[in-house]
C-alpha cells in the first residue's frame, strides 16, 4: 500500500519497527541529520542558563531567525531538512510543514519500500503547529488532529513503531540539550555548524515536551482501534499449579496466526503487542507465583513444566496455527531451553538474547559465586521486597557487599547480615558443583540431540551473560551435529542487546557495521522461519561476528573454524619495565614469577573492577601483568582464547581471573572483552565434577575461556594479558581449604595464599588466517 506525504520520508533505515524508548530518543536527537557545507560568520550568541529556564525559547528562537536568511547547503535534502528545524523554531509553522512536504515530495520515489523513519514526528509536529496558527485552535487540538490524520492510516508495524518513539521522556531530550548548552556556555558565539545542532536539539526536547502529555491517550486509543488483548488467564499446569498468560492479536488478521511466546518471571516491557503489530499472536506467561498466581515463587525449577503447558494451551486455541516460537532475554532467554528439554510437539523456533544459563552463569560465574544473585533472587521471590525501592539502590547494595567482605564471615552470612535470609540462595550454594540439581534446569547432553527446531542466539563480547549463551550453543552443535542453531555475537553488553546497541559503550566506539536493531532482526529471522521470508543478510554462517575495529561482520561454520590459526604467547618470568614479557618463544632458562595474596586483608573493601572499557592505567589488584613486543602487522584476534598454567600454590584451590587487553600505540588500553574470565581451579577441567589442587606440588591445569573475540589488533599494538587471584567484596571468597568454599571464612586465610607461576604457562590466541 503506497503511503500519503506524511507516512513518508525515512531516515536511519537500520533502526525499523519498535525500539525501547532510550535508545529511540537517542537516534531522534539524530534524525534531522546533517551539517550546513556554507560558512558563514560567527553569529554573536549568548547561551541561556538552561533548557528550561524562561529566556530560552526567545534566544533560541532569535538564534533561529538570524540564521534564516543566509542558511544554504548545496544537499537539498539536507538543505530542506535543516531549513525546516529553524522555520520551526522561529515560528514560521506554515513554511516548515511547506519545506518538510518537499521533503517528502523528494524522497517518495526513494523511499518507497522501506521502513518508516523517526522524521515523521516531525511532520506530525510541524502539521500541527501549522494546523493550530491556521486554525486558530489549541496545540491539544491541533496535535491530536494530526496525530489521527497520520498514525491511523499506517500499517500495524510502523504504527508501533511511530507512537512507542513518541511516547520517549522529554527528560531525555532536556538533558542532551542542557549537555550542549554547557558546553556553549564558554563561548559568546556560534558557528553555523555548531548552530544547527544546538537548534535541533532544542526543537526536539520542545516538541516533545509539547506533545508529551497528550501521548499516552492518544497511543491507547490507537491500539485499542488495532489490537484485541485478551485479560490475563491462569493456565493450569500439570502438578496442579497455574501460570498467568497474557495475549494480545491484531484485530486485521484475517486467519489463525503463529503465536511468538515470551515466558518471564518479572513484568515484561510488552512485547506481547510489539509481536502482535509483526503480525503475530503475541503472548506473555508470567513464571507461577507472579501476577495472578497464588503459588511460591521459586526461580528456575518448574518452568520446563510450566511453559510446556503453557505452548499446548496456545497450541489449542481458536487464533492459533498450531505453531509457537519462543524468545526472550535474561530469564526468559533460559525459559525457551526449559521448555526444550522435552520438546513441545507445538514448539518450532526459539530465539533468544543474552540467554541465562543456570549453573553455568548464574548464580555463578566461572562456579564463583556472585553477591548478586542473592539481592535478584530475593527481589523475585518477595512480592513486598520487589516492589520496595531499596532494590534498585546500587549504593545499599555495595554497603552490603563490603559489610560481608569487612566481617570475614561464611559466604553463606550474607543472607543474615542483611536482615533477610534467602532459602533460594542457600538452595543454590548447596549445589557448587554443575549436579543433577543444575542438569534438570535446561537440557543436559544428549538431551540436546532431541532439539531439531531453528534455535537463534544472540550475544555479545561484553555481554556478562555471554557464558550462558556459548553453552547453549557449543553444547547443542557437540550433541547435534545438524543442529540448525544459528549465533549471532558483536561489541555488545546485556542492556544493549535488550534495549538497542548506541554509538558508544562506556567509552567504547562501536563500529557503524555492529550498530543494528537486534529486535528487528529477531523478527525478520522469525518471517523466516513462519512465513517464508528472506533469512536477515547479517545471518549468513551458524557464527556470525563483528570484527571489531574493522568495522566488518564475519561469516564462520563454527567457533572453532572463527580463527583457522593461533599464536601461543608464554609467560615469561623475566621481569620487564611493565610487569613481565609475554613471548613467543619459551625462555630455555624457565624460572618463576612469585605471588602472594593475603586472603585476609580487607583493606581493599572499597575496590571494583573499573568500568570503562578503554583506560589509560590499569589498577593491579591482586594480578600480575604480562606484555607482548609490538605487533609487526595487523593481526585479527578471532574465537576464544584457552591456555595453560604451569604453577604451584600453597593451597587445594583457589579462584583466577584471566582479561585481555590490546595497549595501542597511543599507550591506552583497550579490554577485548568484558566482563573478566573468572574461573575456579577445581571446576577447570569439569564443571560437575570438582578436581582439587595439590597444595605444594608443581602441576599444569588447561584452561578454555567462556568468552569469544573478534578485534582487529593493529600493527604497533601489544597483547596484554592480566592475570590475578580473585578477592573482591561482591564474590564468593575461596581461601583454598578444599572443603566447601561457602563454609570458609577469614579464619581460613589467615595463612597467605602463595603460588610460583612457570614459565611453561601460556594462552593460546586464535587468530584469522
Amino acid at each position: 500500500m503506497s503511503r500519503s506525504p506524511m507516512q513518508a520520508g525515512v531516515l536511519g533505515a537500520l533502526w525499523v519497527a519498535a525500539v525501547p524508548r532510550a535508545a529511540a530518543a537517542l537516534a531522534v536527537l539524530c534524525l534531522l541529520a546533517g551539517s550546513p557545507a556554507w560558512a558563514a560568520p560567527e553569529l554573536e550568541f549568548h547561551t541561556p542558563p538552561a533548557a528550561t529556564d524562561p529566556s530560552t525559547p526567545a534566544i533560541m528562537r532569535d538564534l533561529a531567525g538570524r540564521l534564516l536568511p543566509v542558511y544554504q547547503d548545496p544537499d537539498p535534502d539536507r538543505y530542506l531538512t535543516n531549513l525546516s528545524v529553524l522555520q520551526m523554531v522561529a515560528g514560521e509553522y506554515a513554511a516548515a510543514y511547506a519545506s518538510r512536504q518537499s521533503l517528502l515530495e523528494r524522497r517518495r520515489k526513494t523511499d518507497a519500500g522501506r521502513p518508516l523513519g523517526r522524521s515523521v514526528i516531525y511532520d506530525i509536529y510541524a502539521h500541527a503547529r501549522a494546523l493550530e496558527a491556521q486554525d486558530r485552535i489549541s496545540f491539544d487540538e491541533a496535535f491530536s488532529k494530526s496525530f489521527q490524520e497520520a498514525i491511523p492510516r499506517l500499517g500495524d508495524k510502523d504504527a508501533y513503531a511511530v507512537t512507542r518513539w513518541l511516547a520517549v521522556s522529554e527528560t531525555v531530550f532536556r538533558e542532551a540539550l542542557d549537555k550542549a548548552l554547557d558546553q556553549q556556555r564558554v563561548k559568546d558565539s556560534i558557528g553555523d555548524a555548531e548552530a544547527v545542532e544546538l537548534l535541533r536539539k532544542y526543537l526536539s526536547f520542545d516538541a516533545y515536551r509539547s506533545f508529551g502529555p497528550l501521548i499516552e491517550s492518544l497511543d491507547a486509543e490507537d491500539d485499542r482501534r488495532r489490537y484485541a488483548a485478551d485479560e490475563e488467564t491462569l493456565i493450569k499446569t500439570p502438578d496442579g499449579a497455574s501460570v498467568a498468560v497474557l495475549v494480545v492479536r491484531p484485530k486485521s488478521a484475517l486467519k489463525p496466526l503463529p503465536a511468538l511466546l515470551e515466558f518471564a518471571i518479572e513484568d515484561s516491557p510488552g512485547y506481547a503487542m510489539e509481536c502482535a503489530a509483526h503480525g503475530y499472536a503475541g503472548a506473555i506467561a508470567y513464571a507461577r507465583g507472579k501476577h495472578q498466581s497464588p503459588f511460591a515463587v521459586v526461580p528456575y525449577q518448574h518452568d520446563g513444566d510450566d511453559a510446556r503447558a503453557v505452548i499446548n494451551w496456545i497450541a489449542k486455541q481458536s487464533w492459533s496455527d498450531g505453531r509457537v516460537g519462543m524468545y526472550g532475554e535474561g530469564y526468559s532467554g533460559f525459559t525457551p531451553w526449559a521448555a526444550a528439554t522435552r520438546l513441545p510437539a507445538a514448539l518450532k523456533a526459539i530465539a533468544t538474547s543474552a540467554p541465562s544459563a543456570p549453573g553455568i552463569d548464574v548464580p555463578m560465574g566461572g562456579s564463583i559465586f556472585q553477591n548478586s544473585a542473592y539481592r535478584w533472587s530475593l527481589r523475585v521471590t518477595n512480592a513486598k521486597a520487589a516492589n520496595s525501592e531499596q532494590f534498585s539502590d546500587d549504593a545499599l547494595w555495595r554497603s552490603l557487599d563490603q559489610k560481608w567482605y569487612r566481617s570475614g564471615r561464611r559466604y553463606r552470612d550474607l543472607g543474615r547480615l542483611f536482615g533477610h535470609p534467602d532459602p533460594i540462595f542457600i538452595r543454590w550454594l548447596n549445589h557448587p558443583s554443575y549436579d543433577r540439581f543444575w542438569q534438570e534446569m535446561v537440557p543436559y547432553r544428549e538431551q540436546f540431540a532431541s532439539i531439531n527446531i531453528p534455535v537463534l542466539t544472540i550475544t555479545g563480547f561484553f555481554a556478562a551473560s555471554e557464558p550462558g549463551a556459548l553453552y547453549y550453543f557449543t553444547q547443542h552443535h557437540q550433541y547435534n551435529r545438524r543442529a540448525d542453531h544459528t549465533l549471532l555475537i558483536g561489541p555488545y553488553d546485556d542492556d544493549a542487546i535488550k534495549r538497542g546497541p548506541a554509538a558508544a559503550l562506556r567509552g567504547y566506539e562501536l563500529d557503524p557495521a555492529s550498530l543494528i536493531n537486534l529486535r528487528e532482526l529477531r523478527y525478520q529471522w522469525f518471517d523466516h522461519i513462519f512465513k517464508g521470508g528472506e533469512a536477515p543478510p547479517v545471518l549468513k554462517g551458524r557464527v556470525n561476528y563483528e570484527v571489531m575495529g574493522a568495522n566488518e561482520w564475519r561469516h564462520a561454520a563454527s567457533v572453532e573454524s572463527m580463527g583457522g590459526s593461533s599464536l601461543r604467547f608464554y609467560l615469561d618470568s623475566t621481569p620487564a619495565r611493565e610487569g613481565h614479557r609475554l613471548v613467543r618463544r619459551k625462555n630455555a632458562n624457565v624460572g618463576f614469577i612469585r605471588q602472594t595474596v593475603d586472603l585476609a586483608d580487607r583493606m581493599d573493601a572499597g575496590w571494583m573492577p573499573p568500568a570503562d572499557l578503554i583506560s589509560r592505567n590499569l589498577a593491579s589488584h591482586n594480578d600480575l601483568m604480562f606484555v607482548s613486543d609490538r605487533l609487526a602487522k595487523p593481526t585479527e584476534f578471532d574465537g576464544v582464547f584457552s591456555g595453560m598454567l604451569d604453577f604451584a600454590v600453597n593451597k587445594m584451590d583457589l579462584d583466577l581471573n584471566i582479561m585481555l587487553y590490546e595497549r595501542m600505540a597511543d599507550g591506552s588500553y583497550v579490554r577485548l572483552f568484558n566482563p573478566t574470565y573468572e574461573f575456579r581451579a577445581s571446576y577447570a577441567r569439569d564443571r560437575a565434577h570438582r578436581q582439587l589442587l595439590k597444595a605444594g606440588e608443581r602441576q599444569q591445569l588447561a584452561f578454555k575461556s567462556e568468552r569469544i573475540v573478534s578485534r582487529q589488533l593493529q600493527a604497533g599494538s601489544r597483547l596484554v594479558m592480566v592475570l590475578g587471584v580473585n578477592k573482591r567484596p561482591d564474590r564468593e571468597i575461596n581461601y583454598g581449604t578444599g572443603g566447601d568454599v561457602s563454609e570458609e571464612s577469614i579464619a581460613d586465610g589467615r595463612i597467605a595464599l602463595k603460588i610460583r607461576w612457570y614459565g611453561d604457562s601460556y594462552v593460546e590466541i586464535p587468530v584469522r588466517k
